[in-house]
């Protein structure tokens, strides 16, 4: 995986200083995660467990190869903190400071 640079002055046209924009994007790469984290949860969870047969250890797990399969598409995803820098250079996210009550 090869690192891209970020340009500093691009990042604060998006936010008022460099340490908003890397907390924007902290907190975007966090709920990217998270939502990545039900989807696959959700698509493991449609599989049905492979029955164990009888030559296998029982010390050893046992997978299913349709589990590897989704495994493998989402190693293959965009990390979310790659997708979060994209969201904030890319101006496609919105953010807004808390209203003290």
């Amino acid at each position: 995986m090869a690192v891209r640079p970020l340009e500093i002055i691009k990042l604060t046209e998006q936010a008022e200083n460099i340490y908003e924009a890397i907390v924007v994007m902290s907190k975007r790469a966090r709920q990217i995660n998270e939502e990545m984290k039900i989807e696959f949860n959700q698509r493991i969870e449609m599989i049905p467990p492979k029955l164990v047969e009888e030559e296998t250890e029982p010390d050893q797990p046992v997978t299913n190869p349709d589990q590897i399969l989704i495994a493998r598409e989402f190693e293959a995803r965009p990390k979310p903190t790659e997708m979060a820098v994209d969201d904030v250079m890319g101006s496609n996210i919105s953010f807004r400071y808390k209203q003290p009550e």
